[in-house]
């Protein structure tokens, strides 16, 4: 019954989408609908860990497709892929997770935000989507608190994962403050996504 409550809801939202967007036509994007990048920045300390642990996980993949076709197809998956780990994933911080102020792993039943994206980013690359547009970001959220979302890179813009909403949105949509993310050259590397990303120190929030 959920499975079928997200098909129905991502197919209306897509056509919301196509309609807003030209998603079917041949209209190029706007040059807004992607998030300029600003040069070169540090990665978050809590991803440089991961890494550590995880290397085969933050290598390039092979296809270095750095945009992906935003199909009806990609689009009900990006949907279902969001809704669905953010149900089945209770939010908690990492200090009553794991006892430490800052960890990114992949969540088994519990997690934050950062434990969203990762999760998110994993189930979709398994499905066949370029981790070079799968993009981890971290961003300001309305209060000034920091932030962690995926930015999906389509071809017509760039999107958000969010474990705060099951819709993806445009990331001009968010009423986000974006800050910095994963570079699509080289998904070991950051960048900043603003002036301020460029000597942001800002981790994502523990509790999110």
């Amino acid at each position: 019954m959920f499975a079928k409550l997200l098909s129905a809801l991502a197919s209306g939202l897509f056509a919301m989408a196509t309609a807003a967007h030209a998603v079917e036509s041949n209209a190029p994007a706007t040059e807004r609908a992607f998030a300029p990048v600003y040069g070169k920045t540090l990665p978050p300390i809590g991803f440089v860990e991961f890494c550590t642990r995880e290397k085969q996980h933050c290598l390039p993949d092979n296809s270095h497709r750095r945009r992906i076709a935003l199909t009806e197809a990609h689009w009900k998956l990006l949907q279902q892929i969001n809704a669905r780990v953010n149900y089945s994933i209770a939010p908690v911080s990492d200090l009553d997770l794991y006892a430490v102020p800052e960890r990114w792993d992949y969540p088994v039943y519990a997690g934050d935000c950062e434990d969203y994206v990762l999760l998110k980013k994993r189930e979709l690359e398994n499905l066949g989507f370029s981790s070079h547009a799968l993009l981890i970001t971290v961003v300001l959220d309305e209060a000034g608190e920091g932030h962690a979302v995926l930015m999906v890179s389509t071809t017509h813009g760039d999107f958000v994962l969010d474990n705060r909403r099951d819709a993806v949105v445009r990331w001009t949509d968010t009423r986000y403050r974006f800050l910095k993310r994963q570079s699509q050259e080289d998904p070991r590397l950051w960048v900043a996504l603003s002036e301020a990303g460029k000597t942001s120190v800002v981790e994502a929030a523990q509790n999110n």
